[in-house]
């Protein structure tokens, strides 16, 4: 190739009528058009001409043809659907993707064998329910976004800001059931919050006067979804104590936030399990998390809770008037009832349940396989809704508010000091002590998997579930607590969340191995006999 120098040696110094060319040669400006005039004129004769001159292989040309209509296909659709609108562009490429594609998109939302793409990756277990899940909703997303007359009426846009990705609901008007107890927190503060209308959500929150309340009607298709006791999706869906109705744990509502309450006559009486015995006690439901743990605490005194104890199922809003007349020798039961018993002088808090086991789960958001099937983007907006709550809930600075919004009738209809009391965690035990213990309730909604662990090994030991449930219960704990997808929720929403699934759990009389809750049965078989 000729240099500038060259040129100029060669023309006398004048460069007129050469260009350097973008197609890496120097030449005359007229060359250029010399050529083109001969060139046809038609965009297929072109391409036709330089196929033959080598420029162009011919078999890439039916790939370009496809590529060229699969690039058209989508422009008009993300033309349609943006409607010039910049959060509706990027909502529509992370959408596509997320689902790998706009063809995987619409083929596992809408294809026409979307039904049995479900059916054979179950059995195959080749896709998880999650993905599936999810890829039905970015195709719902997709095609609910094309119908969209504008920024007003974009439930996706409205419902969770810039970065979300949930589609059109299936449902915008929802019931929600709870019992009113802290443990229901991020359930009830989603409201007043306005966090449940952030996503598109009209939310009723249904009190429930108890547990088995609960149960049916969320089995019945009352309530859309539900407060309940970490073991009872266990419990519901494998049908123990109830028709069996497949549940799912979406997040941990609370932590901790119980307390071993013993009435007032007994405080002299009481040191420790073994002094339990004869007693009358208090639990929410038969199977729970409080059931589990004082049925653990009793069995380290030489208690058997079957018949050393009397356990009663107590609605937790009835264990106040109960213990205050002489019913009730000692429960254990969720806030602020104990720290109720105490501010009436009726009872003393022996110990809170985070003694016994820091950081354990207390209450979930619960629902139905069937119904999240079915709303795919109503479950995934409702969950996040509540995972968000669950953050603000945790925040310490926060629970002075949480405390005055929740005292009212509509939610706890309790004084707010006792409220404060617990939310706080500067609390009187009833026998004179002071104490500060921040997290006597907390808020961190991550499941994990080893919490599923203990209460299978609990229920097996307490002949709840066969001790084929020991060989299980990776398989219960992965089908029932959505880790998972916590997991890519909370990093959707920039939310702090552990990449672990499980961990051991710290107790107090010992712990557990998640890879050996046999072992750790086994355990507590031989020393205690129970």
């Amino acid at each position: 190739m000729l240099t500038g120098s060259s040129i100029l040696d060669k023309c006398s110094g004048s460069i007129s009528n050469y260009i350097e060319c973008s197609c890496g040669y120097t030449h005359e400006r007229s060359d250029h058009c010399d050529f083109a005039s001969t060139m046809p004129q038609d965009p297929l004769e072109l391409i036709d001409d330089l196929s033959r001159m080598g420029f162009y292989d011919p078999k890439a040309i039916p790939i370009a043809e496809e590529l060229s209509f699969k690039e058209i296909r989508k422009t008009l659709f993300l033309r349609m659907a943006v409607q010039g609108n910049p959060k509706r562009e990027k909502l529509c490429n992370a959408l596509i993707q997320q689902a790998g594609g706009l063809d995987a998109a619409f083929s596992a939302a809408f294809g026409p064998k979307a039904g049995e793409f479900f059916g054979d990756a179950i059995k195959a277990s080749s896709i998880t329910r999650k993905e599936f899940l999810r890829n039905l909703a970015v195709g719902a997303a997709l095609v609910s976004l094309t119908n969209c007359a504008g920024p007003s009426n974009d439930a996706v846009t409205q419902g969770a800001g810039d970065d979300e990705i949930i589609g059109n609901l299936e449902k915008t008007t929802i019931k929600v059931g709870f019992v009113p107890i802290t443990c229901a927190t991020p359930i009830l503060m989603a409201g007043p919050r306005g966090i449940y209308e952030k996503y598109g959500l009209n939310v009723e929150l249904v009190k429930m006067p108890g547990w088995a309340a609960v149960r049916d009607a969320i089995s019945s298709g009352e309530l859309d979804a539900s407060h309940l006791i970490a073991p009872m999706p266990i419990a519901m869906t494998l049908g123990i104590g109830s028709t069996a109705f497949s549940t799912r744990s979406l997040i941990i509502s609370n932590l901790n936030g119980n307390a071993i309450t013993v009435a007032k006559q007994h405080e002299q009486r009481v040191k420790g399990p073994a002094d339990f015995k004869g007693f009358r006690i208090a639990i929410p439901f038969p199977y729970s998390t409080h059931t589990l743990l004082l049925r653990y605490y009793l069995a380290t005194g030489g208690l058997d809770p079957d018949t050393d104890v009397q356990l009663d199922v107590v609605p937790p809003p009835d264990t106040v008037a109960q213990m205050s007349i002489g019913d009730l020798d000692a429960m254990l039961i969720a806030e602020p009832f104990n720290q109720r018993l105490v501010s009436e002088g009726a009872g003393y808090i022996h110990m809170l349940s985070k003694d016994l086991w820091p950081g354990h789960p207390c209450c979930i958001l619960g629902a139905g396989q069937e119904w999240m099937d079915n709303h795919p983007n109503t479950f995934q907006a409702l969950t996040k809704a509540v995972l968000e709550a669950a953050h603000y809930s945790k925040d310490k600075s926060n629970r002075s508010e949480i405390s005055q919004t929740l005292s009212t009738r509509a939610f706890l209809n309790q004084p707010q000091e006792v409220l404060d009391s617990v939310y706080l965690g500067n609390f009187d035990d009833g026998r004179g002590n002071s104490l500060d213990i921040p997290d006597r309730v907390d808020f961190d909604p991550y499941p994990w998997q080893s919490f599923s662990h203990w209460i299978v090994s609990q229920m097996v030991r307490w002949n709840n579930l066969s001790q084929e449930a020991l060989t299980d219960y990776r398989q219960i704990g992965e089908e029932i607590f959505l880790s998972e997808l916590i997991q890519e929720m909370s990093t959707e929403l920039n939310l702090p969340v552990p990449n672990e699934k499980e961990r051991v759990e710290q107790l107090m009389f010992d712990s557990l191995d998640p890879n050996d809750p046999k072992g750790y049965l086994q355990n507590q078989l031989e020393k205690y006999g129970l």
